[in-house]
């Protein structure tokens, strides 16, 4: 097994998507998702493990018994709506969860390079694109988080490399996400399960989507060109309304659907617009976004279709 690449969170959505992506081709990948979790169908030669990234007995003995060539660290709290619920939980897993990983790296006596995705939320929330080197000024328990995550591996002497995501989209994402909530509604919809209104949250706010595919294949770059210690924005450079989403999603719809508010999916906190400058990590490793979000959007009903 030595010498492989090693995701962790392998069964989350861009970590699922990563396995399948390193997977392709005939490569060998150890996927380490938490005791319990779903794995994905992955074609290729793929080692699951149930690892557990608080125990940090149980995680020191996999890592020293995997010795992987590099390491993506996709596991975590994702959810930031569940954040605002359990905030102690997202800190725990996200800040203490990175730094036993980074323990048992040094403990198992290994230089690899290790990638942690952080999240574009850790920024102060701005007008413009957002870019490396602007101001930092977390909104909320999970952007905190995911600072302090950040704050762990900096401390780090390992070759760490911070990958800050924006918002991601496309099959097999939760429907706890926009996007993925208003398709698997459409799909439901079209099925006949569900009455023809599509329930959604706050149209106004601009987000910067990227295919989760076109996502990992930014932490591969990232893992094979990077600076170490130097973070970098994945994102698309456009920020649209969730409105504008909607209307492409409805735009793919079998049938007409009513739209209406719905309290319950309002957050305590939502920023009007989230925008990033990918500029750094395309001048570093050339990655540039290859798929449209019309097609992200026509994948994920797809993907709600099927399962409906």
């Amino acid at each position: 097994m030595a010498g492989l690449p090693l995701v962790t969170g392998a069964a989350g959505f861009a970590g699922g998507h990563l396995v399948e992506r390193l997977a392709s081709g005939g490569g060998s990948v150890l996927a380490w998702a938490h005791r319990g979790g779903a794995q994905p169908a992955v074609s290729g030669a793929v080692t699951w493990t149930a690892v557990d990234l608080l125990d940090r007995e149980a995680l020191r003995a996999a890592l020293a018994a995997a010795r992987p060539s590099v390491i993506y660290h996709c596991a975590g709290f994702a959810d930031v709506h569940q954040a605002w619920r359990a905030p102690a939980r997202a800190l725990r897993v996200n800040a203490l969860g990175t730094h036993n990983l980074l323990e048992a790296v040094g403990a198992a006596g290994l230089s690899c390079r290790v990638l942690v995705t952080s999240s574009a939320m850790v920024y102060r929330p701005a007008a413009e694109a957002m870019t490396e080197d602007g101001p930092i000024g977390p909104q909320g328990p999970y952007a905190t988080s995911k600072l302090a995550q950040e704050m762990t591996a900096a401390a780090s002497a390992l070759p760490i490399v911070i990958a800050r995501p924006f918002n991601q989209a496309g099959p097999r994402q939760s429907a706890a996400y926009a996007t993925s909530a208003f398709a698997q509604q459409i799909a439901e919809i079209e099925a006949g399960r569900l009455e023809p209104v599509l329930r959604v949250g706050n149209l106004d706010a601009r987000r910067d989507i990227t295919d989760v595919r076109d996502t990992v294949r930014a932490y591969e770059a990232l893992a094979d060109h990077a600076n170490p210690r130097t973070p970098y924005n994945v994102c698309s450079g456009r920020a649209q309304s969730m409105r504008e989403l909607l209307d492409i999603l409805l735009s793919f719809s079998r049938v007409h659907v009513r739209v209406e508010v719905d309290a319950s999916r309002l957050r305590p906190s939502d920023s009007p617009i989230i925008l990033g400058s990918h500029a750094r990590l395309t001048r570093d490793t050339g990655w540039m976004p290859r798929i449209s979000i019309e097609q992200t959007l026509a994948d994920l009903l797809d993907y709600w279709r099927r399962a409906a």
